[in-house]
């Protein structure tokens, strides 16, 4: 199922993250565990975050993804399923045609 990961980073825990260079290790890792499709960092609420969409093969794969993030950066996760353009218009005729 395609996913979006939304990862927060608490300040602090970033700062000490960069500083000792565990953050792009981290990060790196998370991305290549799930060859993410596709991944844009920014800040949010003053913080550093990062939404990575990817395919989830299974819900079992969840803890492998996201305790590198908790242990490592004290990150806040959440895994949300998402649609792509294509399956927004296949999932609206869906529902129009069960109406």
């Amino acid at each position: 199922m395609r996913t979006m990961l939304k990862v927060t980073i608490p300040v602090e825990a970033g700062n000490a993250a960069i500083k000792n260079g565990t953050l792009p290790q981290i990060i790196g890792g998370v991305l290549d565990r799930v060859k993410a499709e596709t991944a844009y960092f920014c800040a949010t609420d003053g913080m550093r975050s990062g939404y990575i969409v990817f395919d989830l093969k299974s819900p079992a794969d969840i803890p492998s993804i996201a305790e590198p993030l908790f242990l490592g950066l004290n990150a806040n996760v959440e895994f949300l399923p998402v649609m792509d353009v294509a399956d927004m218009k296949a999932g609206v005729e869906k529902a129009l045609a069960a109406v």
